[in-house]
């Protein structure tokens, strides 16, 4: 049996990784290739070639595999340098810092509409009895303090002029 495997491993292993794309995936089919071979030798038919029903378990072994992946969460191989976030952390600070600073310079009604919109996560038939205000001003109000905000964070440097 021994001859056999090293005979058909390369084989084997090709169409794996040609089906899985990753190495070591493509090593472990093989491996369960060739204990599915050994475990249901006694199915195999003498009459016809070896080598087909050899590469149908691995395809079927890589289908299977391929199915599971598609079923498993997204995961993070390490072939690729994780990205160094902290830039994007920092700029991410610094914008929060920047609302905080442009949100105190903005009309109190217009604050407080859109932080209840925005943070609060209140839709505009709730802010409107929150704040006993008709609908169409809280619609108002949030959309000034969108506006004022982009402009003043524009001023700062902050937001680029672009208007993408």
């Amino acid at each position: 049996m021994g001859e056999l495997i090293q005979r058909f491993r390369g084989r084997v292993y090709g169409l794996c990784y040609r089906m899985l794309g990753q190495r070591e995936d493509a090593e472990d089919a093989t491996q369960e290739t060739f204990v599915r071979v050994v475990r249901n030798l006694h199915r195999w038919d003498p009459t016809r070639a070896f080598e087909p029903w050899l590469l149908t378990i691995a395809g079927n072994r890589c289908r299977t595999r391929l199915a599971k992946r598609m079923r498993r969460p997204g995961t993070i191989t390490l072939d690729y340098p994780i990205e160094d976030q902290s830039v994007q952390i920092r700029r991410g600070k610094l914008l929060a810092e920047e609302m905080e600073h442009v949100l105190g310079t903005i009309r109190q009604e217009y604050r407080d509409a859109f932080l209840l919109f925005h943070k609060q996560e209140m839709c505009y038939n709730e802010i409107s009895e929150s704040l006993d205000v008709p609908l169409g001003t809280v619609k108002t109000w949030v959309h000034r303090a969108r506006r004022e905000l982009i402009v003043k964070l524009r001023k700062r440097g902050v937001l680029s002029d672009s208007k993408s």
